[in-house]
């Protein structure tokens, strides 16, 4: 079975809406979906009856935390969509979300480029606004030539737009997970660009939070990866998932489904649910 629990819709940063992710999912051969938007879950609620019965949706959501003044992202798993505790903590995150869109647009403003907070609300339209709204807008206005240059010049690791105060702690965030009876998962832990030695320490705390699963592949990826990341899981005693981190059709490293198998020495998340 091909699971990809690891899925962006528009109801965040992704292209597609909910409705069309699915059908692309099960054109792909994907047999379980997670639809895990940025710090919501609005994509559930514009769903109705899916029209597949060979595809299974475990629903879940992507929470933004920091660690170390690195931005971090966990991944929750089959989660109750009605949870108070986790429906309070989104909302908190979402407010601190319009907080920071506000403050990467002052930022930029100092770099005299014209204050974009208006059009970036209008590109995010009803979704929450993230760092990709603003990339998709300085490749509009012809400050960057495509959104990856745009990360790499104004809003990846360490530039001017990589606003990461005020994010709840990675406690708090893997607790609402836990209180809605889901999994919390590190999402692609290589994105972090972590050394090995970081990555362990941030695998400890991790843990010590209450998380459980770590995303051993996501998306295409080299074998190398993949064996050291199987194999920090099972040295630390976590459970293993996959995903595409989809985002946009026209990225194949991140097509649904597209991924490397998990390897065979590594407890899957599923075997929990």
């Amino acid at each position: 079975m091909i699971r990809d629990l690891h899925t962006h819709s528009n109801a965040s940063d992704g292209f597609l809406s909910p409705a069309a992710l699915i059908a692309l999912a099960a054109g792909n051969g994907v047999d379980v979906l997670s639809i895990t938007d940025h710090d919501t879950i609005d994509a559930y609620e514009t769903l109705g009856v899916i029209d597949d019965p060979g595809l299974t949706l475990i629903p879940g959501i992507e929470l933004s935390t920091s660690w170390q003044r690195r931005s971090i992202h966990i991944v929750g798993l089959n989660i109750d969509l009605k949870n108070p505790e986790l429906l309070a903590g989104i909302k908190r995150q979402q407010q601190f979300r319009d907080e920071r869109a506000r403050t990467i647009a002052a930022k930029l403003t100092r770099l005299n480029i014209d204050n974009p907070y208006a059009a970036v609300k209008t590109l995010a339209g009803d979704a929450n606004i993230g760092r990709p709204h603003f990339a998709r807008h300085l490749v509009n206005i012809g400050k960057v030539r495509d959104v990856k240059s745009a990360f790499k010049k104004y809003l990846g690791t360490g530039k001017i737009g990589d606003v990461i105060q005020g994010w709840a702690s990675m406690t708090e965030v893997i607790g609402w997970i836990n209180a809605a009876g889901g999994i919390a998962v590190l999402a692609h832990p290589a994105k972090y660009k972590c050394t090995t030695s970081k990555l362990k320490a941030l695998l400890e705390d991790f843990k010590d939070a209450g998380g459980l699963g770590v995303e051993v592949v996501c998306g295409r990826q080299e074998p190398a990866l993949t064996k050291q990341l199987a194999g920090l899981v099972n040295d630390f005693a976590l459970l293993a998932s996959t995903g595409s981190d989809f985002h946009h059709p026209d990225n194949k490293w991140s097509r649904p489904g597209g991924f490397p198998a998990l390897p065979d020495n590594v407890t899957p998340v599923w075997d929990r649910w």
